[in-house]
């Protein structure tokens, strides 16, 4: 067992091999510490995508593509609404840009639902 394999997940230190996996037994994340090593610079330099394909970085403005329910309320972020200086953040659920909407306030959008503007 390697000591300085971490789980990437959850950063468990109790990790084992099972064949070319490692398996976290906390979290039971199973990954391939190789593959996982080419993904991570892959995925470094593509960063988050609109639904067009175009990168997409801090304080860009960009434009909602389809009309979305806000949750917990009766708002409706329109299809065709401005949103400018977006922040990319890891959120959960795939909520990868946070924003401030005029009429809504603050929230999350999923980068799959904006395009560049």
């Amino acid at each position: 067992m390697s000591d300085d394999l971490k789980c990437p997940q959850c950063g468990s230190e109790h990790v084992y091999q099972d064949g070319s996996l490692w398996i976290c037994p906390e979290c039971a994340h199973e990954w391939n510490p190789e593959a996982a090593a080419g993904d991570a610079g892959a995925e470094a330099s593509e960063g988050v995508r609109d639904a067009n394909g175009n990168p997409l970085s801090d304080g860009d403005s960009v434009t909602v593509i389809k009309d979305l329910k806000v949750k917990g309320s009766s708002l409706v972020v329109k299809g065709g609404t401005k949103v400018k200086n977006i922040r990319l953040v890891d959120g959960a659920d795939g909520h990868n840009i946070a924003c401030k909407i005029d009429g809504i306030g603050a929230m999350n959008l999923k980068s799959e639902f904006v395009k560049k503007a």
